[in-house]
């Protein structure tokens, strides 16, 4: 795990009741879970505010639907059960939660196709009819031409005067009709946090939370159809309930179909942003504590250990996709995060938290696998763990200054957060190992 400090403040004058934010990116169900197993790690480090008690919640992606329980007081700890089935508050998230087949969107797709196929098409062959009977000399010609000289260019001259009498009356629909927008729907995880969030007693509504909880939350999508960034909050846009802003914030491009909410087709936060901790800057953080899962994998076998070593190209297209989008994801944030050093308007402190580069375990996981949920959490655990343990000093003067107490001690225990039974002893056993040889790395940027 590798932990980056901001620190634009003077940490020897203590602030008067400042505002801690905690951002939590993106990261799909993998990335996701890995986030949670470290929010428990650095929830139980604090000694006396625990992540619940936090001013300002940032939710992207993934970390929107962490977010929204989190800042309803429900503990990582609980929602992680929840994951695993065994949690008395939060209900089971099913594996069909996240994989529900979007029925509609292709029987829409189907009866698009079929609907055109009937009206459309028979006009579009009428048309190649009229031309052949009434151009049938020219059309003759012109096959003569190509038979005693074939080629691109004569073929063409046959070709499309033939095309263009077909489609002059009826034109051909765009192909993209008939392609579903997504393969999943998404609602069952509006759903899912709908129920959780009424059954424990938290506000499905941005404004109501603010009010009973004094805490804001911030969940952001992207627009499709403008390709712009919104932000729903209590003094943001609060026309949607919570759930409903999970839902958008959560509709990974082509995997989710843009879910409609009130006239507006959503896509994942993701698209626009990575981490957003401006945001939180913007709406008066003092001390923003940002969690960013993803992170570009540094194949160091390949250059430094042995560079015969296989290439990430080996492992086929899904692991070439993952190195670019996680590379993407980096770049914006780290672009992010200077334009904050930069702004003379933050005179706060930002602490990242990433994995380390060259943690190939997390690397590997599939993050759209459900099934590696348990792996993932428990890895992420062990992975912050360590992080605050190796950097404690550094990380604790920064707390210090805003009043947060820590505990190293309570991360002394090799605590498994995820039940047995989701991670198998040789797995938990390699993810261990790999995490033995990964020491975290702090950079201090002021």
């Amino acid at each position: 795990m590798s932990i980056s400090i901001v620190q634009k403040s003077d940490l020897a004058r203590p602030r008067r009741n400042p505002k801690i934010a905690l951002v939590l990116a993106g990261g799909a169900i993998s990335g996701g879970s890995f986030k949670l197993g470290g929010v428990i790690a650095l929830n139980r480090f604090l000694k006396n505010r625990k992540i619940t008690d936090f001013d300002i919640y940032v939710g992207l992606s993934a970390g929107a639907f962490l977010s929204a329980f989190i800042a309803g007081g429900l503990s990582p700890e609980e929602l992680l059960k929840g994951l695993d089935g065994t949690s008395k508050r939060v209900r089971h998230f099913k594996f069909y939660d996240f994989y529900w087949p979007d029925v509609g969107e292709f029987g829409r797709r189907g009866a698009r196709l079929l609907r055109d196929a009937i009206t459309v098409w028979p006009s579009i062959a009428a048309g190649v009819v009229r031309h052949l009977s009434g151009s049938r000399e020219a059309f003759r010609r012109r096959m003569m031409d190509f038979l005693a000289a074939p080629g691109y260019t004569a073929l063409e001259q046959v070709i499309g005067p033939l095309v263009a009498d077909a489609l002059r009356e009826t034109p051909i629909p765009h192909v993209g009709r008939y392609i579903p927008a997504g393969i999943f729907d998404n609602s069952r995880i509006e759903q899912y946090v709908r129920v959780n969030l009424v059954e424990n007693g938290i506000p499905n509504d941005f404004r109501m939370l603010q009010r009973e909880r004094g805490i804001s939350l911030y969940i952001t999508a992207t627009n499709l159809n403008t390709a712009r960034g919104v932000v729903f909050g209590h003094d943001a846009d609060h026309t949607v309930s919570i759930s409903e802003a999970v839902q958008a914030s959560t509709a990974i491009p082509g995997f989710y179909t843009p879910p409609k909410i009130r006239g507006e087709e959503y896509l994942d936060a993701s698209v626009r942003k990575t981490a957003n901790a401006s945001l939180a800057m913007h709406k008066g953080a003092d001390l923003i504590i940002a969690y960013n899962p993803f992170r570009p994998f540094m194949n160091r076998n390949r250059y430094q250990l042995n560079p015969t070593a296989a290439s990430l190209s080996d492992f086929g297209m899904g692991t070439v996709l993952n190195q670019a989008v996680r590379s993407l994801a980096q770049s914006r944030l780290y672009l992010g995060i200077e334009k904050l050093r930069l702004d003379p308007s933050f005179r706060g402190d930002l602490i990242l938290i990433e994995p380390t580069e060259t943690d190939a375990e997390f690397f590997s996981l599939n993050p759209l696998a459900v099934w590696n949920r348990g792996v993932a959490a428990r890895h992420g655990y062990n992975s912050v763990r360590r992080a605050l343990e190796q950097n404690c000093a550094e990380v604790q003067r920064i707390l210090a200054a805003y009043g947060l107490e820590c505990d190293p001690g309570a991360l002394a225990a090799d605590v498994d957060v995820t039940p047995k039974a989701a991670v198998p002893d040789t797995g938990a056993r390699k993810a261990d190992e790999v995490e033995a040889r990964e020491r975290p790395r702090l950079t201090l940027v002021k």
